[in-house]
């Protein structure tokens, strides 16, 4: 079977869009990619939620941990939030290998000072100054090179939010000039989400960022198309549907003592699709020609 990180370099040489829900588990992978997804994400917001703590407080090893169980459990490529890299360059040179060990496909590495803040959430922007973001870039590109050429770097800026386009587009193109393969900033306005594409010489990731309250704007996968950009990460799209709709269930358990909102066959089917998305049937299978054949002779 070819490499996930030749499986993502050939579907950006194809030209195919990607739209990359953010998964926190091995069956929210498997789910992506049963229902046709090209490729899958893992963000640091959906981690850091996943574990009752917040992405700034995640380790490497446990982005590097549960990125490797969910890239091992599918055969679509997982591209990975790597954060500031965990560290100065020796730190993210570290972090490149961690991820190309565990089957990640990618992984991008933004301008946040290091160890980041939990004020990050709340917009605040702690840039670095640009010649040490592009150091880590160029110094991740270099294992890059000596690890597996195939794997993708994607360089993430978050000035735009404080500091403007102009800002942005500059430090991805600086990140471009040492060998970056993918760009990754944040337009504050649709006008800016426009013209990003054609500021930086990087083809360009659009995070879709729903819920936000900075006021971002939320598109299309077609508006992201015609704009320009060849892939989009869903953040927050499958770990907060999920608390919503689990809330609501779990609040009318408790307020009836039962739960109505699924007949018998629905929750069969709900059953029958984890039972088919963790290969059980394959599973029976093996058993039944070896310890249940045995069991079952006189």
């Amino acid at each position: 079977m070819q490499r996930q990180t030749t499986q993502l370099r050939n579907l950006l040489k194809s030209k195919t869009f990607l739209h990359m829900p953010s998964v926190y588990d091995p069956l929210g992978g498997r789910l992506v990619q049963s229902v046709g997804f090209e490729a899958a994400y893992i963000g640091g917001y959906v981690t850091g939620g996943s574990l009752a703590v917040t992405e700034p407080l995640l380790t490497m090893t446990e982005q590097v941990r549960l990125a490797g169980d969910i890239a091992q459990s599918i055969s679509i490529p997982l591209v990975a939030d790597a954060g500031a890299g965990f560290g100065e360059p020796l730190h993210t040179m570290r972090t490149v290998r961690e991820f190309i060990r565990n089957g990640v496909a990618g992984i991008h590495i933004e301008d946040q000072l290091y160890p980041k803040r939990a004020h990050y959430h709340k917009y605040v922007v702690h840039g670095i100054p640009v010649e040490e973001f592009v150091e880590k870039i160029q110094y991740a590109i270099r294992q890059r090179d000596q690890s597996d050429p195939d794997f993708v770097i994607i360089a993430r800026t978050d000035t735009c939010r404080a500091l403007g386009l102009e800002e942005a587009s500059m430090r991805l193109n600086r990140a471009a000039d040492v060998g970056a393969d993918l760009g990754l900033l944040f337009p504050r306005t649709p006008e800016e989400a426009e013209q990003a594409p054609r500021k930086c010489r990087l083809p360009l990731v659009y995070v879709q960022s729903r819920g936000n309250r900075d006021g971002r704007p939320l598109f299309s996968r077609q508006e992201l198309e015609q704009m320009g950009y060849v892939a989009c990460i869903e953040a927050q799209l499958m770990l907060c549907s999920a608390l919503h709709y689990q809330k609501k269930v779990l609040q009318d358990v408790r307020r009836t003592g039962d739960f109505k909102g699924m007949t018998q066959q629905e929750w069969v089917a709900a059953r029958q699709e984890v039972e088919d998305l963790i290969d059980l049937t394959e599973y029976y299978e093996i058993e039944a020609n070896t310890v249940e054949a045995r069991q079952a002779q006189p």
